[in-house]
């Protein structure tokens, strides 16, 4: 049985029949006997620093927000500063993650923050292409830019890039501070439609960004 930590709301609890008390003879609609079919990444390893399990706060509609342990970045002002080391995470699997997922037929989306997810690139990758799989879409969070990502030409952070659909790029700047934005802390930080901009060679927001 998992139970993850999460920095709002209280812990969430899963085994193999029931999620949160709930039986699980489905799971999104889906039989358990399928849902429970175990993904070639489900063993992949994630640190992370808590999850919000229905967040709306953190992407368009109703999202599952995985906070990763560890960020190159220190960004001054961060909201999530205890984020920022590489020590003190849970260590949990994209198949318990998955399951948790699955069990809330509500959910829209996962969105991957932090920390910095491209830290622990290969297994954000794994989860977010499993997640996409169900259909749902998946928004990433970076200090890093999008120039700065296709330049370092790293396979890794190539494959998260492909399984996100929406990217929040670029360190939080505390002068730039916007609270009026969406989605974003600074002004400086883009709501990147990943799709539209790999076809088209160039950086496209968001609308309405």
């Amino acid at each position: 049985m998992l139970t993850i930590a999460q920095p709002r709301n209280e812990g969430l609890t899963i085994d193999g029949t029931t999620c949160n008390g709930v039986p699980r003879a489905t799971c999104n609609g889906v039989p358990r006997a399928t849902c429970n079919a175990v993904p070639r990444a489900a063993g992949e390893i994630l640190s992370i620093g808590g999850i919000e399990p229905e967040s709306i706060v953190d992407g368009p509609g109703f999202r599952y927000t995985v906070f990763v342990q560890g960020c190159n970045f220190r960004c001054p002002g961060c909201h999530n500063a205890q984020l920022q080391p590489f020590t003190g995470g849970r260590s949990v699997t994209v198949g318990e993650l998955l399951d948790a997922i699955r069990c809330n037929p509500l959910l829209d989306g996962l969105t991957l923050s932090g920390g910095d997810p491209f830290t622990q690139a290969a297994s954000c990758a794994a989860l977010a292409e499993e997640v996409r799989a169900l259909g749902l879409s998946v928004m990433t969070y970076t200090g890093y830019t999008w120039e700065a990502l296709l330049a370092a030409d790293n396979p890794d952070w190539w494959r998260l890039i492909m399984a996100t659909d929406v990217l929040v790029d670029g360190p939080f700047i505390r002068e730039l501070r916007n609270i009026d934005l969406f989605f974003r802390g600074s002004s400086n930080q883009r709501l990147i439609d990943v799709g539209r901009s790999l076809g088209a060679g160039m950086v496209v927001v968001m609308p309405g960004e």
